[in-house]
């Protein structure tokens, strides 16, 4: 079970990346206000680049830190993003539910997100602005279906109203520590070392060793 955890000055356990990606407008800044400072901002602009932000969650008896990048979604930004899905343990792959556009690009993203990110990313595709039924273009059993049939996490969000926002990214979260930590566990039982996608290594010893550097599914 994953719980939030505001103790910022207690050493941390882990620390795991997690970038949002998705068209531009979607919602992503918001999500990631929301879930890391309790904010919305109805004038949000457009994110330029990278911007990222903290948040501590304990999963079990481990603090773990969480760095997620919110990436620009216009096109112009592409490049200059590409090189931050490296080291991503999760992703969330957002659109928003009155837009078609944005549902019908998720596919253009998740091929990004596959060839840049690392084969153990935990995927959470997220449909956004739920608050607004009355507009709808994407059902949610549509989103659903592709989440099955891709093999990602699913689930509507608002930021707006905070409506599932702190369960998609437990969700992640808890997913995340769940494949380190079997890994970790194979890990103990062959006697070698694990090594996580920030390039750091985790030497088992009688218990996990914290990485303490920087750096499928509910419905």
């Amino acid at each position: 079970m994953a719980v939030a955890d505001d103790a910022f000055d207690e050493q941390c356990d882990y620390l795991f990346k997690a970038v949002l990606i998705g068209d531009s407008g979607v919602g992503k800044t918001n999500l990631i206000s929301r879930f890391a400072k309790d904010e919305f901002r109805l004038d949000s602009k457009p994110t330029i680049g990278v911007e990222f932000a903290y948040r501590n969650i304990r999963v079990m008896n481990k603090l773990i830190k969480t760095q997620i990048w919110d990436t620009a979604g216009q096109e112009r930004f592409r490049a200059i993003t590409s090189s931050y899905y490296r080291g991503a343990l999760g992703a969330m792959l957002v659109y928003d539910i009155t837009k078609r556009a944005t549902f019908v690009n998720v596919r253009k993203w998740l091929h990004e997100l596959r060839e840049f990110g690392g084969d153990d990313m935990v995927v959470v595709l997220v449909g956004n602005k739920s608050d607004l039924g009355q507009s709808r273009e994407v059902e949610r059993e549509e989103g659903k279906g592709y989440a099955e049939t891709e093999r990602l996490c699913f689930m509507e969000t608002s930021a707006l109203q905070n409506q599932n926002v702190e369960e998609a990214f437990l969700e992640m979260i808890t997913k995340i520590h769940d494949i380190i930590s079997h890994k970790s566990l194979e890990t103990k039982i062959n006697g070698t070392s694990l090594n996580l996608p920030n390039g750091k290594e985790i030497h088992i010893a009688d218990e996990v060793t914290a990485t303490k550097q920087p750096n499928y599914c509910c419905s």
